[in-house]
């Protein structure tokens, strides 16, 4: 999908290239499709028919029925329809929360209005290698727990949670207890078992679909009250009725998209697995050569994110000295522009650590000419670029 060969992207956790057959995928639905899926004439049938055919498809991607699955408008808004949701339909029983320390902002600011409100927020932080203790999660869990929330694979630096265990144990404490995962960093680049989990967030723009367009996955039979009201599309069951858990005409062409980049992805996953691990093993042992670098993803990351920190170069400096050679990276999550690490604070790292710090992200269109090209101006830039004093 990389249209020129000079071209270097290692920003994939960001966002992807949009895959062409996906792209148009989305153009014929757009010219072909274009009545709306809620009118009871035939046009109006036909796009029905193609947006359940597209919810079938992302839903056997999760393991999960074509009835659990609603689509959104993106990750962030999975996020906070899960989490609100929850909350909404719990806090007559209960006002405690439980969340990792280092959750995207989707989680961490819907989170922390609610500790505004009143609720009792329980942080728990990751240790200084990113790993989050399930044992910690489950001992903050008391009767008045209404919500955990935690997310799949960590956006920074991709550190990996056993949600569905995480899940397990908590029901096993508190049955009532809602769970909610953003998985937008994890689906389709692992395999998922949403056996214990509540509601599971998706994105497109992850995955080679465009942005604008995510699910989420709501258990058959777990309730939430929908933070937003309109006209009652996307429907789920809630407080013994059905419900608009996403309002507004659906974008049938994005839902197509979605569904076309999540089977693609589906059929090549321990491929693309295979190919990612010696990417990643090969940028690791590239990097180890360089004296100033240390790594701040652990070991057991998932294989398409290495975040490093070079101790010596701001990372907007190094970002930009990379991008006059066409090497794209970051120094952290695109959502946080530019701002010091959420994530590497939380581990309690350096402050040189989290200001030096840059995050390599891979898809499949990655080779080793990628990597190295990036370790040969790493080396550069280390030796060239004013150094922090």
């Amino acid at each position: 999908m990389l249209q020129n060969e000079t071209l270097h992207y290692l920003d994939n956790a960001a966002t992807t290239m949009v895959n062409p057959a996906v792209a148009e995928s989305i153009h014929k639905t757009m010219l072909e499709h274009w009545a709306n899926p809620s009118s009871l004439y035939t046009p109006g049938y036909e796009s029905k028919k193609l947006l359940e055919k597209a919810r079938a498809a992302v839903a056997k991607t999760l393991g999960a029925s074509a009835e659990e699955i609603f689509f959104t408008g993106c990750g962030s808004e999975s996020n906070n329809i899960g989490i609100l949701g929850a909350v909404l339909a719990r806090r007559s029983w209960g006002n405690r929360i439980v969340v990792s320390g280092y959750e995207h902002p989707s989680v961490a600011l819907p989170v922390e209005r609610l500790r505004q409100q009143g609720f009792d927020v329980v942080v728990i932080e990751p240790d200084e290698e990113g790993h989050i203790a399930i044992e910690d999660f489950v001992q903050a869990v008391d009767k008045n727990t209404i919500l955990v929330t935690c997310m799949h694979v960590n956006n920074e630096i991709g550190a990996v949670v056993d949600v569905n265990t995480l899940a397990q144990r908590v029901k096993e404490k508190n049955p009532r207890t809602a769970v909610h995962v953003d998985g937008v960093q994890a689906w389709l680049r692992m395999p998922i078992n949403l056996q214990w989990i509540d509601s599971y967030a998706v994105s497109g723009h992850k995955i080679h679909a465009p942005k604008g367009v995510g699910a989420l996955y709501l258990r058959k039979g777990y309730n939430i009250q929908p933070p937003y009201l309109g006209g009652g599309q996307e429907k789920g069951k809630g407080g013994g009725q059905e419900v608009g858990v996403r309002p507004g005409t659906e974008n049938i062409p994005y839902a197509v998209g979605l569904a076309k980049a999540a089977v693609t992805l589906h059929k090549t996953l321990k491929e693309r697995e295979k190919h990612l691990s010696g990417l990643n093993a090969y940028l690791r042992q590239g990097l180890a050569e360089l004296p100033e670098v240390v790594l701040n993803s652990p070991q057991d990351a998932v294989a398409e994110v290495v975040n490093f920190s070079t101790n010596c170069i701001k990372s907007e400096t190094m970002l930009h000295f990379l991008e006059r050679k066409n090497i794209y990276v970051s120094s952290g999550s695109a959502c946080s522009k530019g701002g010091a690490s959420h994530t590497l604070q939380a581990m309690g790292l350096s402050a040189l650590r989290a200001d030096t710090a840059i995050r390599v992200s891979f898809c499949a269109d990655n080779t080793k000419q990628d990597v190295d090209a990036l370790l040969q101006e790493l080396k550069q830039g280390l030796a060239t670029l004013a150094r922090i004093k």
